[in-house]
């Protein structure tokens, strides 16, 4: 329905030309960030761009963070959409897309290749952006040298048709990192071509992010992962590194062989589910290090036999660990608490950029999943000591939510005395209280 004349005559119009910023959150992110250590982090960590720069990387990292923090998914959003509103939070310097392009291109490092069985693997590691990101999250005390944390490690398959991504066996041309979390935050981030297998050389790519734990001191007490990591290599990197370990045992005739054994099983209740559960002790590498195999069955919900592993109308899904403590309950939850750090995956891809990689090249493309990793660990950061004041946050809250909650906000900035400046803040919500969050 269009607005009539009638109905636009009953709307008060009254215009102003005062500048007001709707993003007036900004101004609280932009000044808690330099007052934090992490610009200075930045630059002392990935040098300077040289002489005839006019923009440093911290300024090139803030500005592209700042484009996320107000909604928007793209470098290109600075120019389109807003560089007004940019312009009008104090101290913020704002280079134009092209710019930031370029800053992030020069951080690239070569790809590594691999050939095997006739197939070429591209792999690429950005050791000096890995490292910021890990001292970045022990600055901001997201992570500490005091703990042992659980370790995930996963691949996710970002479909991109960039001039050098290569088909998976989705049938899509994209890549296919593989990322380690701690507290639900990427701590290492490794690309590799999309027609990669997972298992190719991961052993390398764990003992990568193992290493990278140790010489920042982070601890490792648990580690997780899916089947993709079931290989001998990766198995005794993980009880090298970790506490325990918990890997998805991948199916075998050998496997077969001992859950058949099986004549004792257990009835308990995961995630509402009544299932039966039973553990063995199990040397699945033709060796003889046993490990201990934890078996989760559950009935077919139609009950008809059709189950090519077994021959039974069962489902069946194993576990190995070197966990002799937990019980089969116990270890079932704990790996499945996994699921959790897959939705990192969910928030990189629709908050932070991941989805809609910018660059042509596969280890340009690398720059940018662990640029935006850093300006995510920032949002947590922010979020932690934001949501202390504004109870209509958490901890957990999804960027969007902050944006609508914290960021949108009307505000202006007047001039005072002697050059002085203050803000006005056109809103009920607590923002004089934000005095220094860091």
């Amino acid at each position: 329905m269009y607005l009539t004349a009638l109905n636009l005559a009953m709307i008060k119009v009254q215009k102003s030309n005062q500048e007001v910023n709707p993003f007036g959150g900004l101004n609280f992110i932009s000044k808690s960030i330099k007052e934090s250590a992490v610009l200075d982090m930045i630059d002392n960590q990935l040098g300077s761009r040289g002489s005839r720069a006019t923009y440093s990387y911290s300024d090139i990292f803030t500005a592209l963070f700042m484009v996320f923090y107000a909604g928007g998914d793209r470098m290109e959003d600075i120019d389109e959409n807003l560089k007004d509103k940019f312009n009008d939070v104090e101290d913020l310097l704002v280079p134009s897309p092209d710019t930031i392009g370029r800053g992030l291109i020069e951080l690239a490092t070569e790809k590594e290749i691999h050939v095997n069985s006739e197939v070429v693997h591209e792999y690429n590691d950005n050791p000096e952006l890995n490292k910021l990101l890990l001292k970045i999250q022990k600055e901001l005390k997201l992570i500490d040298t005091d703990n042992g944390y659980i370790l995930d490690f996963d691949h996710q398959f970002i479909p991109t048709g960039k001039y050098d991504s290569k088909k998976s066996y989705k049938k899509k041309d994209g890549y296919f990192p593989g990322i380690a979390s701690i507290n639900d935050l990427p701590v290492y981030i490794e690309n590799r071509n999309g027609n990669s297998n997972v298992k190719y050389l991961q052993h390398e790519t764990i003992l990568k992010i193992f290493k990278a734990l140790e010489r920042e001191g982070i601890k490792i007490d648990k580690f997780r992962a899916d089947a993709g990591s079931y290989i001998e290599k990766v198995v005794k990197l993980a009880e090298e590194y970790a506490n325990t370990f918990y890997i998805r045992a991948s199916k075998s005739d050998y496997m077969r062989e001992e859950i058949m054994s099986i004549d004792k099983w257990e009835l308990v209740e995961i995630n509402n589910i009544n299932v039966e559960v039973a553990s063995v002790d199990y040397s699945p590498f033709k060796g003889a290090k046993t490990y201990r195999l934890v078996i989760q069955r559950t009935i077919n919900n139609d009950g008809k036999q059709g189950n090519l592993f077994t021959n039974d109308a069962r489902t069946y899904r194993a576990i190995i660990t070197n966990d002799k403590d937990m019980s089969e309950k116990e270890v079932i939850e704990f790996y499945n608490a996994r699921g959790t750090s897959e939705k990192i995956f969910d928030v990189m891809n629709n908050d932070f950029g991941w989805s809609k990689l910018p660059f042509s090249f596969m280890n340009q493309n690398t720059v940018f999943l662990i640029v935006m990793a850093i300006g995510r660990t920032i949002y947590q950061w922010l979020l932690n000591g934001i949501s202390k004041v504004f109870k209509s946050l958490s901890t957990k809250s999804r960027l969007k939510k902050f944006i609508f909650k914290f960021v949108i906000v009307a505000t202006k900035w007047i001039k005072k005395g002697r050059g002085k400046k203050e803000l006005i803040i056109y809103d009920k919500r607590p923002y004089e209280q934000l005095v220094r969050l860091v």
